[in-house]
C-alpha cells in the first residue's frame, strides 16, 4: 500500500480516575484551558482518518464533538487502561497503524504529533514513540500487526509490555523533555503552570 493511503487512527486516553489527582484532571486548567481541550487541540486531525476519544466524563464526550472526533464511553474506567485501549482499537477498525495519546501532557504540540504520524509512514511496519535523550514516552503509533497483542492487554497494562517484547520494532522520535511530561498530581501541574518540572517527572 502506498504510504500516503495508509489509514491511520488515533485515540485519545481520557478515561482515568485520576486517583493520585484526586478529582476529574482533564477539567482542570492550564495555560486558561482544561487539560483535556489541550490534548483534542495537540491532535493533527489531518494526520489521521479517524480520532476516537476514551472517556467515562460526560463533559469531555460534549467537547469531542465539536473537534468533529468520535467520543467512546468507557463506563468501566476501574478495568484500567488496557480496557481504555481496547475500546480505541474496536472504535477504529480498518486501520494501519493507530497512535495512542495520553490527555494529560499538557505542552505536547501537535506539529510533533504530525512528525510521529510521518515517521510511521516512513516504515509502517515499526512501532513510532516520542522520546527525550533516548528516553521513550508518549504518545506511541503502533502499526496493526499488534493489534492481536494490544488487545490481549488486561488490568492497568498498556503498551509498554508490547512495546518491552519487540524491542527491534521502536523507532524514537526525539521531542522536547516538556513535551513529554505528564501530570498525575495537583502539585505537578503547578510546578508546569511555574515553568519547572515536577519531581514525579523525572524518567
Amino acid at each position: 500500500m502506498e504510504k500516503n493511503q495508509l489509514r491511520l487512527g488515533c485515540v485519545v486516553m481520557a478515561a482515568g480516575n485520576a486517583s493520585r489527582f484526586g478529582e476529574n484532571k482533564l477539567a482542570r486548567e492550564f495555560g486558561g484551558k482544561p487539560l483535556i481541550r489541550r490534548a483534542l487541540e495537540a491532535v493533527p486531525a489531518e494526520a489521521f482518518t479517524q480520532v476516537a476519544v476514551v472517556t467515562q466524563y460526560p463533559e469531555a464526550a460534549a467537547l469531542v464533538a465539536e473537534f468533529g472526533f468520535l467520543p467512546v464511553e468507557n463506563a468501566h474506567p476501574e478495568w484500567g487502561v488496557s480496557h481504555t485501549i481496547r475500546l480505541g482499537l474496536a472504535a477504529l477498525s480498518g486501520c494501519d497503524g493507530v497512535l495512542f495519546q495520553v490527555a494529560d501532557q499538557p505542552l505536547l504540540r501537535r506539529e510533533t504529533v504530525a512528525r510521529a504520524a510521518a515517521l510511521f509512514r516512513e516504515d509502517p511496519e515499526r512501532i513510532v514513540a516520542l522520546s527525550h535523550g533516548g528516553v521513550r514516552g508518549n504518545p506511541c503509533l503502533f502499526p496493526a500487526r499488534f493489534f492481536p497483542e494490544l488487545m490481549a492487554l488486561t488490568g492497568d497494562r498498556g503498551g509498554s509490555g508490547v512495546i518491552r517484547r519487540h524491542p527491534e520494532a521502536l523507532r524514537l522520535l526525539e521531542a522536547a523533555e516538556e513535551e513529554l511530561w505528564d501530570v498525575d498530581t495537583p502539585q505537578a501541574l503547578e510546578a508546569l503552570e511555574q515553568g519547572q518540572k515536577a519531581p514525579e517527572a523525572e524518567r
